[in-house]
C-alpha cells in the first residue's frame, strides 16, 4: 500500500489543488470520508470539504501546493507539504489583499480501496495571515 497511497495522494495535492481540477475530489474521495481541521466546528463530510474547497480556490485561485515528503505505514500516509498563492478572492471572508503568500501544513491520510476515507490537516494559517496583512503583530 505505501507505493500506491503515496502516489494517490500526490496525485490529490497535484491535480486537485495545483491544478484545480475538482472532478478529481469524486474520484479520489469516499463519499464518506471524513475531514478534520480544515475547519471549525465538526469534521467535514464530502460535500462540506467541497464547499471548503471552493472558498478557497476563490481566495487562492493559483493556489499551488508541493508535496516535501511522504511517510506511509499500514494504511495511513503523511504528508508534508509546502504551498504558495496570491489572495485574490473573497472566498475566506476576508476581503482580497492581492498579496503572495506561502505556508507548510501537514496532513495524515487514510486510504482504503483507493480512496481516502479520512484525513487530518493542520497547516500555519498564522503566518500566511500575517504575510497577507490580515494579522499584525506586535512592533
Amino acid at each position: 500500500m505505501s507505493n500506491q497511497g503515496a502516489t494517490l495522494v500526490r496525485r490529490w495535492f497535484d491535480e486537485v489543488w495545483t491544478q484545480g481540477k475538482a472532478d478529481t475530489i469524486d474520484q479520489l474521495m469516499s463519499p464518506d470520508c471524513v475531514v478534520h481541521g480544515l475547519a471549525d466546528g465538526p469534521p467535514l463530510d464530502q460535500n462540506g470539504f467541497k464547499q471548503f474547497y471552493a472558498a478557497y480556490r476563490n481566495a487562492f485561485p493559483d493556489v499551488s501546493i508541493t508535496v516535501e515528503q511522504t511517510v506511509s505505514e499500514g494504511d495511513l500516509v503523511a504528508v508534508r507539504w509546502s504551498g504558495t498563492g496570491t489572495h485574490k478572492g473573497d472566498g475566506l471572508g476576508l476581503p482580497a489583499t492581492n498579496k503572495r503568500a506561502q505556508f507548510k501544513g501537514m496532513t495524515f491520510v487514510r486510504i482504503q480501496n483507493g480512496k481516502l476515507v479520512e484525513g487530518w490537516n493542520i497547516f500555519d494559517q498564522f503566518a500566511m495571515f500575517t504575510q497577507l496583512g490580515i494579522v499584525k503583530l506586535p512592533a
